[in-house]
């Protein structure tokens, strides 16, 4: 003990040779010279992991987990934040977590950087990035079947990870390779294996949480009202998510992926008609998505609409052709349209790569950085006709998009709406997802392609749920409300996203963090007390 003043001293130079020189006696130079104070493990000095934007390799690391241009370029102008602790050992959570608090600094929390908002790395008031993506141990279990993911690691990871100890075990998560895991999960988590797993928060055992305090919690310390609302309920309104617990899931060793495309000329319109009456009842081991995108037309020069029917079987192709053709013989799937491979391979497609393709591509953590505007909804009922051609139109007058509708039923019909947060089950058919994407970093670009996506969705609401009109909480989207301090006002995206359960995730938010810490633009808000 008679080392550390010494050590502290240490720490706080190698801090300053860092840290901004136009923050004079500033809130930020207060957070900064509170981290060495706070942190426990001295093979990891914290003075390593603190970026402020003198420091030479801040750009680079604010930029690195980043997704969507649109929201980068505008955070590189006036939402940046004051310094970046990009987290070496969990002690440096807890000690920018700390120190934040005692600073008045807000937190924005980051793992992967695929929040469709930014709200991960950029905000309008003084803000400190907590950066998780060191932090990607994977600890796998095969005699328990389960494993430890921290919060930092990314989906190609984990799946890379898992097929190294098995080829009969898999985990049911996004279709993107680079998703992190903290955020990924707490949204729900969903990919191609939903109808026979459920989401991924509904194959998660424990998890760690770093509360307001800095504490980390366990399941058995956080209570189950908490791990209840950190399942779905968008982990970083009520802490900060270190790592999961999961289970694996058994697949078969050979899967079978199709796909089949029709433009509107070789009769698509028909053929989603008869998608949407039948694919959320098919078989559990069945995902069938549809992929709408804008394509050039023939002859006249004009636009059309190609639509993919993509597909994943847990078996083998013999055993899929008479499942499908007898529920969707419209589709005519031949064998020729499937191919069989390991579930390993199976990510590799589903995430576009070529056939052939190493699974060492599952280990590149960065994502493609582009432009773009998405929006979701929820269908309950099949959409008509008509409803399809009116999408249609508006995508071709938006040109560059494309968008995703993922059929659920299955297993996800049988979880009950308040098992966990995420409340989007029984009585919802699929999940759609509209994108718009460009390549001019202009804004005049970005409003003109915001404002056609906000005309896409007002032409779609008379087709999908209604009171309230609901949205998935991973397809962030702020045009449907944001407040993070307001009750009332929180409650419009809060039915959105979560419908019946807002009331108990706010509830649950009083409790574990009282004083509103840990917020966003679209945060839950402590249950006011009267």
């Amino acid at each position: 003990m008679r080392g550390l003043p010494i050590l502290v001293s240490i720490i706080l130079f190698s801090i300053s040779l860092v840290t901004s020189k136009s923050y004079p006696n500033s809130v930020v130079d207060t957070f900064l010279q509170c981290l060495p104070k706070h942190y426990r493990n001295p093979s990891k000095p914290i003075a390593k992991a603190i970026y402020t934007p003198t420091h030479p390799s801040f750009q680079s690391v604010y930029e690195l987990h980043t997704y969507n241009l649109r929201v980068l370029t505008q955070a590189n102008a006036t939402h940046k934040p004051m310094a970046i602790v990009a987290a070496l050992h969990e002690s440096h959570v807890q000690a920018a977590v700390i120190c934040a608090k005692e600073s008045g600094l807000q937190v924005r929390i980051r793992s992967g950087g695929h929040d469709y908002e930014g709200l991960s790395f950029s905000s309008s008031v003084p803000f400190v990035i907590i950066d998780l993506s060191n932090l990607r141990s994977i600890k796998i279990d095969m005699k328990t079947e389960t494993a430890w993911v921290q919060a930092g690691a990314t989906t190609g990871e984990l799946y890379y990870r898992i097929a190294e100890k098995s080829k009969v075990h898999a985990f049911p998560a996004g279709v993107c390779t680079t998703l992190g895991i903290g955020g990924h999960f707490t949204g729900g988590g969903y990919g191609n294996m939903l109808r026979k797993f459920g989401l991924s928060i509904d194959n998660v055992v424990d998890a760690q949480l770093i509360n307001a305090k800095g504490r980390i919690l366990n399941r058995k310390s956080m209570g189950e009202d908490v791990f209840w609302a950190i399942r779905g309920g968008g982990g970083t309104s009520f802490g900060i998510i270190l790592s999961w617990k999961i289970k694996l899931v058994r697949v078969p060793p050979k899967v079978t992926v199709f796909q089949v495309a029709k433009t509107l000329e070789q009769g698509a319109t028909v053929l989603v008609h008869k998608w949407l009456q039948v694919s959320h009842k098919l078989d559990k081991d069945i995902f069938i998505r549809i992929m709408p995108v804008t394509v050039a037309g023939t002859g006249n020069g004009n636009s059309t609409v190609r639509v993919s029917f993509i597909g994943h079987y847990l078996g083998r192709t013999n055993r899929l052709l008479p499942l499908v053709n007898a529920s969707f013989p419209e589709l005519g799937l031949q064998r020729k349209d499937c191919t069989e491979m390991s579930w390993i391979e199976s990510t590799l497609y589903w995430a576009g790569f070529p056939n052939g393709t190493s699974t060492d591509v599952l280990l590149n953590r960065v994502p493609n950085k582009v432009f773009f505007k998405t929006k979701s909804d929820y269908l309950k009922n099949v959409m008509p006709k008509a409803g399809l051609e009116t999408l249609w139109k508006v995508m071709m007058e938006i040109g560059n998009m494309w968008m995703q509708m993922s059929p659920y039923g299955g297993r996800m019909a049988e979880i009950s709406e308040s098992e966990t947060a995420f409340a989007h089950r029984a009585g919802t058919l699929y999940l759609v997802q509209y994108t718009a994407h460009w390549s001019e970093g202009s804004s005049e670009a970005t409003k003109k392609y915001v404002e056609l996506m906000r005309k896409l969705y007002a032409e779609m609401a008379p087709y999908v749920s209604t009171k309230p009109r609901e949205a998935f909480l991973n397809y962030r989207d702020l045009d449907i409300g944001s407040n993070n301090t307001d009750f009332e006002a929180a409650k419009v995206y809060g039915a959105k996203y979560f419908k019946g359960n807002f009331q108990r995730l706010a509830e649950v938010k009083a409790k574990i963090d009282p004083h509103n810490f840990f917020k966003n633009e679209q945060s839950i808000p402590p249950f006011p007390s009267f």
